[in-house]
């Protein structure tokens, strides 16, 4: 698994976390939620983004459907220059 490190002009790194690498060793670190991957009340799941400000993803047949989709979005949406 790659990990993905976006770094400001101010030196701050964002990443979506992944026990990869050690992330302590680029400084101190703040991590928070980037989303709720959760069962509906029928077995689907969903991925509600809205920690980041983004869309209820799903339903999704799996939870592994659902982390899926979490994680490219936040590759696609959040983990960009342009956010």
């Amino acid at each position: 698994m790659s990990v993905e490190l976006l770094i400001e002009p101010t030196g701050k790194i964002h990443c979506v976390y992944a026990e990869t690498i050690e992330l302590q060793r680029l400084g101190s670190v703040s991590i928070r939620r980037g989303s709720h991957v959760e069962p509906t009340c029928d077995g689907r799941w969903t991925a509600d983004m809205s920690p980041v400000k983004g869309p209820l993803l799903g339903p999704f047949r799996t939870r592994t459907l659902a982390l899926d989709a979490e994680q490219a979005w936040l590759h696609r949406h959040w983990l960009t220059a342009t956010r």
